[in-house]
């Protein structure tokens, strides 16, 4: 068995699968520092977990209950949202590892911080259960220079200022699935919608470019994120309302949120008023606008490819983004189920079995 977790700010969500990768169980602990829920397959309790180890803690122990100790586990394996320029592939967790994703914090320093803190508290409660990680920005590491790069001088580029990209895991399993299928074109334009959104272009299985560029921040309009906004307005912001008012506004406070009160899709599409059907139209719009941008990294689009809550789930926003892309021909589109767990626990198997 293989425990996949991807632990965040406030919560830690746990995904268990056997030797044919098959999901088994699936749990988490809400609301880390407060009273949240506790849940683990049909189980719900209440629950208040201090901190990351508590909340692991918690989970172990009810897995035990259910007959399945840590020493039955074969690895864990946790989701990292940024890699850098150096983490471009699944790795085992040792110090060296460790010290890469730390010394990624500034480029993530709402991700990565809750990443390491669910890896050392592991390592604290299952020392000997080795521990592997994947980078949500690790599949766009074939982007070539190009695109990668911001026009900034050297010694802002030697600092790592550059496009990463991010979902990276969600479209590497999106991939792989097309490829099971024998679905997988040359050229493929991949969309996974969500609360955080974005595109790809990818060309022969590998990523070319993306709409997420040195945060999750760039891109397409998402749920609580602006998208991409001039640099010139931030600053502006910024100085009307400080550095850190201005980060939480881009990046909590915008997008649906912002132009509709809410950031959920499906309240969204239940309404009908003019600030709903407007937040939807501008979703839509910028998904088209910068889709078919990314079709010139492709020399053309073969297919689309839908994932994400609202790419898998919310049909009438997804038929009208890929209306909106029918000029560029595609010859299918398709709507693969979210697989970013899946996709993490294989990796670590591979690791195992290499």
């Amino acid at each position: 068995m293989i425990l996949v977790v991807n632990a965040g700010s406030s919560s830690v969500k746990v995904a268990l699968f056997d030797d044919t990768l098959r999901e088994r169980l699936r749990g988490s602990v809400t609301e880390i520092g407060g009273t949240g829920e506790l849940a683990l397959g049909p189980a719900r309790q209440p629950v208040r977990a201090q901190d990351h180890g508590a909340a692991l803690g918690f989970l172990l122990a009810m897995l035990r209950m259910q007959g399945l100790a840590a020493e039955d586990l074969r690895a864990c394996a946790h989701r990292v949202v940024h890699g850098g320029a150096s983490l471009t592939a699944p790795v085992r967790l040792d110090a060296a590892a460790l010290a890469a994703i730390e010394a990624c914090v500034p480029l993530a320093p709402l991700h990565n911080p809750a990443n390491l803190a669910g890896i050392r508290a592991l390592q604290a409660l299952a020392p000997d259960l080795p521990q592997m990680a994947s980078f949500d920005t690790a599949f766009h590491a074939t982007a070539p220079e190009v695109e990668s790069t911001y026009a900034l001088p050297s010694d802002l580029r030697a600092q790592g200022i550059r496009r990463y990209g991010f979902h990276g895991i969600s479209y590497a399993a999106l991939t792989e699935h097309l490829r099971e299928q024998g679905q997988l074109p040359p050229r493929l334009l991949a969309l996974h919608l969500g609360n955080g959104s974005s595109a790809c272009a990818i060309l022969d299985g590998a990523s070319v470019a993306t709409t997420m560029g040195y945060s999750p921040l760039e891109g397409l309009v998402m749920g609580t994120r602006t998208g991409t906004i001039d640099g010139m307005a931030v600053l502006d912001i910024a100085r009307a309302r400080g550095i850190e008012a201005a980060e939480r506004l881009l990046n909590r406070d915008s997008g649906l949120k912002a132009l509709a009160g809410t950031s959920d899709m499906r309240a969204l599409l239940a309404r009908d008023d003019a600030e709903a059907r407007f937040a939807i139209d501008h979703y839509v719009h910028w998904a088209i606008r910068q889709g078919a941008g990314l079709a010139g990294a492709l020399g053309g689009v073969d297919a689309l490819a839908f994932t994400g809550g609202i790419g898998e789930n919310a049909a009438p926003v997804r038929d009208r983004i890929a209306a909106g892309l029918a000029f560029l021909s595609p010859a299918q589109v398709h709507v693969v189920p979210a697989q970013e767990e899946r996709r993490i626990a294989a990796d670590a198997q591979a690791l195992l079995d290499g």
